[in-house]
């Protein structure tokens, strides 16, 4: 009998419990056994020998094996919160082993409120290719950057108070093989991430040209998400900054915003001065609380002379 004797369990990993009926001089019994480890730390193989001897005397002994179990692989995420909705996953993952590792699958499983993109791979003459190029070996401490998008279901994106409350992004699955072609699998728990605040009332950026033209007017489209539980009756103004220039009537009635309800906005503005600009100088007041939100920093929009985009 073969047990195997962690700090948590003892299992059971006997292939046959089957008594063997006689073992002749100079022969041997051979047992496979196969056990998947999930546990780090102390391992303890416990292998017992009961049998008769020609005299009918019961015998019985027992002979252990102790190894450590370390884990083969550090797993690091970080999380970035876009403006819209989406959530951008980096998972850094370093062979702290000896030896390389042929890494045959990292995938991220999504929570049900997301659809998720892998950033892993570049199209080259219409082929997908890794970015980590054609030989997938990690060698000992190595580390990989995997990097996957999350967005969320359409279903769900409408719901600015349920997506804003959202922590459980969902979980990666590791496969890999080590240099005789033994198969290593790691799953994380389910992953969290920081919940966004975005206050009362958020405003996110839906268009915005990259580059325009010098004292020429360009558009944008803003969504403005009442993100409270109250309705909102609200009035928006622009104030003008030293390079930008907002286009239209300032004090305008945006009327009630519901929860949970949005609103887009098409706005006209100008640069005055070249260079990377910011978007900055929208006002968004509640007139029910009197309270107004200040939106700076928006965005960056690159503007350049009429001749030199010519």
């Amino acid at each position: 009998q073969a047990d195997l004797q962690t700090s948590s369990q003892r299992l059971n990993l006997s292939a046959s419990s089957a008594a063997v009926a006689e073992l002749k001089p100079d022969c041997c019994i051979d047992d496979v056994i196969h056990h998947e480890v999930k546990e780090i730390g102390t391992h303890i193989l416990v292998c017992a020998v009961s049998y008769t001897t020609q005299t009918g005397e019961k015998m019985y002994f027992r002979k252990f094996f102790k190894f450590q179990v370390l884990k083969p692989l550090d797993v690091k995420t970080k999380f970035y919160n876009a403006e819209t909705d989406e959530v951008f996953l980096e998972a850094q993952i370093q062979n702290i082993t000896t030896s390389p590792m042929f890494m045959e699958k990292v995938s991220l499983e999504p929570s049900m409120m997301y659809n998720v993109a892998e950033l892993n791979t570049v199209n080259t003459a219409g082929e997908s290719e890794s970015t980590f190029g054609s030989r997938t070996y990690l060698q000992p401490m190595d580390t990989r950057q995997y990097l996957y998008c999350l967005k969320p279901k359409q279903e769900f994106a409408e719901k600015a108070g349920v997506i804003k409350g959202v922590t459980v992004i969902g979980k990666l699955d590791i496969v890999w093989k080590t240099n005789l072609g033994e198969r290593g699998r790691l799953q994380t728990s389910q992953l969290q991430r920081m919940a966004p605040g975005y206050g009362d009332v958020r405003l996110s950026l839906e268009t915005i040209p990259d580059t325009v033209n010098l004292e020429e007017p360009f558009d944008i489209t803003c969504k403005v998400t009442n993100c409270s539980e109250r309705t909102m009756d609200l009035v928006l103004e622009m104030c003008n900054t030293n390079s930008i220039h907002w286009c239209g009537v300032s004090g305008r009635q945006l009327g009630k915003l519901h929860p949970s309800s949005s609103l887009h906005l098409a706005l006209t503005l100008l640069s005055s001065v070249q260079g990377l600009q910011s978007v900055s100088g929208l006002r968004l007041t509640d007139t029910f609380l009197k309270r107004t939100y200040e939106y700076d920093d928006i965005a960056q929009v690159c503007v350049v002379s009429s001749e030199v985009k010519q």
